[in-house]
């Protein structure tokens, strides 16, 4: 199992939804992934925030809507930063949105909610006592935070300015990297390079934090967004146990360079993808744009 104790500024530290019933999901998600979840929220509030845990640590966690939100479930990237009011301004002169002004989420942290230029919602928070997602990159956890958009040149300008990253593309898109953080991994957990440079990963890709998917020009009615991705062992029988607990699967599940995935909808509609990594498939090419597209 691999647990965080601690982020940097820049990388993706947590996800969470905005459902319009988070307990009708809870059963999905914990048939699904094995968590084990817990509404976090005072019995006063009236809301609902079940955390998601695997084996004590926090992995995400499912969200109620406001009573005019939006009765499609999405799923949210945030982002660690040392102030989310000076994160805000950057992104407000940067050319992005402040939807949601800086606010405290209890003794919790502190967070808002932004979009960047074309449109893509996420979050950004600054640490309390909630220090994101403990355990990653094992099954039914976070693996991998993307930016779905139509102007990677743009994009690059924008999360260059607020966030230090820089983009790195091919033809089937790419992926986001912040200079520095393969030191911080590398700190964490000694021989990371070595065992990313023996498994043929592409140079610097320890500084990797986020993909980045190019849209079709035929996906005209797709928006620009983010989207989540939980690490599987079996992208198969997920996909299989998804359909049986009332989720949809929406494409696959279909091999792709190093992973076997699925993208799947979730009773309420939150869609994600589930990746199976798959050595092997690393030469592969041209499935990208279809889970991209698919979310």
């Amino acid at each position: 199992m691999a647990e965080r104790d601690r982020y940097i500024p820049g990388v993706p530290c947590w996800i969470d939804t905005n459902h319009p019933d988070p307990e009708w999901v809870v059963p999905f998600y914990s048939g699904l992934f094995g968590w084990e979840l817990e509404n976090v929220m005072p019995p006063e509030s009236g809301g609902k925030y079940f955390i998601g845990r695997l084996r004590g640590g926090d992995v995400a966690a499912l969200g109620g809507q406001p009573e005019r939100g939006s009765r499609t479930a999405t799923w949210n990237t945030y982002i660690w930063v040392d102030s989310a009011d000076d994160t805000a301004s950057k992104v407000a002169d940067a050319g992005g949105e402040v939807v949601a002004e800086p606010f405290d989420v209890m003794d919790a942290g502190r967070m808002a909610v932004l979009t960047d230029p074309e449109g893509a919602a996420f979050c950004v928070w600054q640490a309390n006592r909630h220090r994101g997602a403990r355990v990653v990159n094992d099954h039914g956890s976070l693996n991998f935070n993307n930016l779905n958009t139509r102007d990677p040149e743009r994009a690059g300008a924008f999360y260059g300015s607020v966030f230090g990253w820089e983009p790195h593309l091919d033809a089937e898109g790419g992926f986001w990297r912040l200079p520095g953080y393969g030191d911080h991994l590398e700190e964490r957990d000694p021989g990371i390079r070595q065992r990313i440079a023996e498994l043929g990963g592409p140079e610097g890709f320890e500084d990797v934090v986020a993909g980045l998917i190019v849209i079709g020009s035929e996906e005209r009615e797709v928006p620009a967004h983010w989207t989540v991705t939980f690490a599987v062992d079996d992208a198969d029988a997920i996909a299989s146990r998804a359909d049986e607990l009332g989720g949809r699967v929406l494409s696959g599940p279909f091999d792709a360079p190093w992973v076997r995935m699925a993208v799947i909808a979730d009773p309420q509609g939150g869609t994600f993808i589930a990746s199976q990594f798959v050595p092997g498939n690393k030469d592969l090419a041209g499935a990208a744009d279809r889970a991209g597209a698919a979310a």
